[in-house]
């Protein structure tokens, strides 16, 4: 016969490989203290409703307490006889109070308390990833700041483009994070409705208020139909979502860093304490870290489409696949946390190279725009004037010469609206500062950017 809670059907005890490999509660450690949180609002709900009565539910919660202390204090035994976190609970509560412990689970099977219990976790969750993306976003806009008025070039195709200011480009990524910051606020916005009540999948007998522990536990309110809540994954699956995006934002930055610091580039200079040595080359000097969360994306992408797979084909409500819905959610939690923390420190001591980074933005003739842009304010169709260009940009390379250095008669040879101010408008400085139109490149509109950016910074975010 069978020793566990649910063991009264059955004739034999679970084989230990299947206990073992059926059991969550390692993994499900972590949501310990909210699975504590959910058990004593439902607790309280129970007793307002007349279901327990008082002198029931205050011993019920005596034993919360001791379980919340042992926890806290590193003396729970997480057991995989125990299955999951919610009957590791019960059983400890029973152990410390009697069978009057057993008098928690009424109204509600381990369905809809996983449900909660994880839903209470990614709630917090998303507010620690928000408070580090304020963090690393904060970061940004000081070094886009301490760098003001450096030239920088701007690429496409990783082929350069024209002249911006190494700021522009640094903001960049804090406008990436903002969008980053909406989707894990859209997340929570879906994710915070209550799943208890909904019971194994429909719902209780017992005359429950769900609105009441809804409230309890800072939920906008109950989940509306019992078979879904039970069978709904999205909010994890959002959440991975936008982990994985916010996390390819920041491969992305670190793909630019391993670029420009590499020798043959040397924009950026990494501070030695975020970087790691050869074991055979000893000049070496690589931005590991960088690397690392530029590979650690991958994973995350992947535990996305884990959580997708495992949902794309069944029915409703529960079924034990759901059981793997924690491992990649945590595990992408987990990276993007870290990540977004060991970022801002290396973003912090990093060093722009200001010289370096001047002649890189100077290099592939990106002035040729302002050129083009210049004959088209003297009348000139632009598509027209995009050719003659091209034809000037051709007679500098093979005269291995540039824009600046080339000389009026020199110009006067393709286009005689070309006169003796050219030079003055195809300054780096020039080009940089022409862009005027909002959200572009030119210093003024950098700093407008930066104080918008600072108001964001302002913004209350969720819970945060």
């Amino acid at each position: 016969m069978s020793d566990a809670m649910w063991g009264g059907r059955f004739d034999l005890p679970m084989d230990h490989l299947v206990q073992e490999f059926n059991a969550t509660i390692l993994i499900e450690k972590r949501v310990t203290p909210f699975s504590i949180i959910g058990s004593t609002a439902h607790v309280h709900m129970l007793a307002a409703q007349n279901i327990l009565t008082q002198s029931e539910a205050d011993t019920i919660l005596q034993g919360l307490q001791a379980v919340r202390q042992e926890v806290e204090d590193g003396k729970f035994v997480f057991d995989v006889a125990d299955e999951d976190i919610q009957m590791a609970i019960e059983r400890r509560v029973t152990e410390l109070v009697g069978a009057v412990g057993g008098k928690m689970h009424t109204a509600r099977s381990r369905n809809d308390q996983a449900q909660l219990d994880v839903r209470l976790y990614t709630r917090h969750a998303i507010e620690e990833i928000i408070k580090a993306i304020r963090d690393l976003q904060r970061t940004i806009i000081a070094k886009a700041e301490q760098y003001m008025g450096v030239m920088f070039p701007g690429y496409t195709h990783f082929q350069t483009g024209q002249p911006i200011l190494f700021s522009h480009w640094m903001m960049a990524y804090f406008w990436m994070l903002e969008r980053d910051i909406g989707r894990f606020e859209d997340a929570y916005k879906r994710l915070n409705v209550c799943p208890l009540g909904a019971a194994a999948m429909a719902g209780t007998t017992f005359p429950i208020d769900r609105e009441m522990t809804a409230k309890e536990m800072g939920f906008e309110g109950p989940s509306e139909n019992s078979v879904d809540t039970i069978g709904d994954r999205d909010h994890l699956i959002e959440t991975d979502s936008a982990a994985a995006i916010c996390m390819m934002h920041l491969s992305r930055l670190c793909e630019e860093i391993v670029l420009f610091t590499s020798q043959d580039i040397h924009f950026f200079e990494l501070s030695d304490d975020f970087c790691t040595g050869s074991s055979i080359m000893p000049n070496k000097k690589n931005p590991d870290i960088a690397e690392k969360i530029r590979g650690k994306a991958g994973r995350v992408f992947g535990n996305l489409q884990a959580m997708l797979a495992m949902m794309k084909g069944l029915p409703l409500a529960f079924n034990t696949d759901m059981s793997e819905d924690k491992e990649p959610t945590f595990d992408s939690v987990d990276t993007l946390h870290m990540s977004l923390r060991i970022l801002k420190p290396m973003l912090e001591k990093m060093t722009v190279n200001a010289e370096q980074a001047r002649v890189g933005a100077g290099r592939g003739y990106s002035n040729a725009t302002d050129l083009a842009d210049y004959l088209a304010r003297k009348g000139i169709p632009f598509r027209q004037a995009h050719h003659i260009v091209g034809h000037i940009v051709n007679y500098c390379i093979k005269h291995n010469t540039d824009l600046e250095r080339m000389t009026l008669q020199e110009y006067k040879q393709f286009s005689d609206a070309i006169e003796d101010d050219i030079h003055q408008f195809i300054t780096l400085e020039a080009c940089v500062a022409a862009r005027r139109s909002f959200g572009g490149t030119a210093p003024e509109r950098v700093k407008e950017q930066i104080e918008r950016a600072r108001a964001r910074l302002a913004l209350t975010h969720c819970g945060v």
